[in-house]
C-alpha cells in the first residue's frame, strides 16, 4: 500500500484511480455499467481510470454504487485541533540533546 505522506496530489489521484479500478473489476462490472449504476457518465469514468480527475461528487457516486461509501468515514475526521494562539502559547522544547 502507498502512503500518501509521501506522493504528490497527482499521485493520489491516480492511485484512488486505480484502487476504484480494482473495486470494481473485483465485482465483475464493466466500465458502462458502474457508470449507469452510478449515473455518472461513462466518459467521466473512463477519464478518471486513465488521469485520475474527477469531480468529488462523482466520485462518491462511483463509491456509494461501488458499496464503498464507508471508505469515506475516516477522512477528515474531527480531531482535536489546537488554535494557532494555543499552539504558541506552548512552551517550547528543545528539540536536540545537549553536548556535556
Amino acid at each position: 500500500m502507498i502512503s500518501f505522506a509521501i506522493i504528490t496530489p497527482g499521485e493520489i489521484a491516480l492511485e484512488l484511480a486505480a484502487r476504484l479500478k480494482a473495486c470494481r473489476l473485483a465485482r465483475n462490472l464493466t466500465q458502462e455499467g458502474l457508470s449507469k449504476r452510478a449515473g455518472v457518465p461513462l466518459g467521466t469514468l473512463k477519464k478518471l481510470e486513465r488521469t485520475g480527475a474527477i469531480s468529488l461528487v462523482s466520485f462518491i457516486r462511483l463509491l456509494v454504487a461501488l458499496k464503498e461509501e464507508v471508505a469515506l468515514e475516516g477522512l477528515l475526521k474531527e480531531r482535536d485541533f489546537k488554535s494557532l494562539d494555543q499552539v504558541l502559547a506552548e512552551p517550547k522544547t528543545s528539540k536536540r540533546g545537549r553536548i556535556t
